[in-house]
């Protein structure tokens, strides 16, 4: 079966391709331990355009290319490009298409990937685009889940902090919904999840989608969270009593269940406290380093 030309947004995907790419993933990961080497991407060139800061999303895309053999264009630095003379973003783009063989472009801007993918005539990879999409990251995210739980349907998924500004959150909301996980949204008044978001996934998936203003984890298999963004708020004092209610600590997770895990994007500031660090629940160490068998598995599948 073959996959998407370019990968912007999870929406582009249908289940069967998020299957392929689990499948593949999950062989990635046992080449890994194995040590067996891999030479898909051989001969050719993959270019990591962050026009904004990146660690793991950037360094798992440059690990996973070149253990898969491919040599790889690194662009980080805007100060150190062009851009500063005034070169635009279609000519930048145009430009490295010439030099690679795929592409993969983060972006302040919403929409800037997929007119990436308009430029472009190599395939084009969605880094993260504003607040919009993080379609890699949502794939790594489901393996993890499943990868853990050993299935994605049914279970009980608590997404829990700024859900109106987090990326990861939008896109990991449509993929749970595909596969038919119960989803509760927790956020603060003001940053809950996009109604049209919610809409769209219960009419287009018939999704279980419920939404809380308070913390409550008894019944809830894997809990997603994110950053309260505290810049966002115009009143300081009120953001600080917002992040300290929805911080993660020892006593949030007393009386979870024994196996519920708790994942997080990264990076996480100060919203998971030392000792959840500690505890068995914490899983989001191993989902980051589920980053790079996921997007060998992307690039395998788009380039081959």
């Amino acid at each position: 079966m073959e996959f998407v030309k370019d990968l912007i947004s999870i929406r582009d995907l249908e289940k069967k391709h998020i299957d392929l790419i689990l499948k593949k993933s999950s062989q990635m990961e046992q080449a890994l331990k194995t040590g067996k080497e891999l030479n898909s991407l051989k001969g050719k060139v993959v270019a990591t355009l962050f026009f904004e800061p990146s660690t793991r999303t950037r360094l798992s895309f440059q690990s996973a290319a070149m253990r898969l053999g491919a040599k790889v264009l690194s662009f980080e630095d805007v100060g150190a490009s062009s851009i500063v003379k005034g070169e635009t973003f279609s000519d930048t783009i145009r430009m490295v298409d010439g030099y690679s063989d795929l592409i993969v472009v983060r972006h302040s801007k919403e929409g800037s990937a997929r007119y990436a993918a308009q430029l472009a005539e190599h395939p084009v990879i969605n880094g993260g685009d504003g607040g919009n999409q993080h379609p890699t990251q949502t794939l790594l995210d489901l393996y993890t889940i499943k990868r853990a739980k050993r299935k994605i349907e049914g279970l009980n998924v608590t997404l829990l902090g700024d859900l109106k500004h987090a990326r990861t959150m939008r896109s990991l909301l449509y993929g749970l919904a595909m596969y038919g996980a119960s989803i509760e949204l927790v956020a603060p008044k003001g940053l809950e999840m996009n109604r049209e978001v919610i809409k769209e996934v219960k009419e287009k998936f018939n999704a279980n989608v419920t939404e809380k203003s308070t913390i409550q984890l008894s019944n809830t298999d894997v809990l997603y969270l994110c950053r309260i963004q505290k810049e966002r708020f115009s009143d300081q004092y009120e953001a600080e009593k917002v992040q300290k209610e929805f911080r993660i600590t020892g006593e949030t997770i007393k009386g979870a269940k024994e196996d519920m895990i708790i994942l997080h994007p990264l990076p996480k500031v100060d919203e998971v406290a030392p000792e959840v660090d500690r505890s068995k629940h914490a899983y989001y160490y191993e989902q980051a380093r589920m980053g790079i068998p996921v997007r060998m598995a992307i690039m395998d599948a788009m380039v081959v």
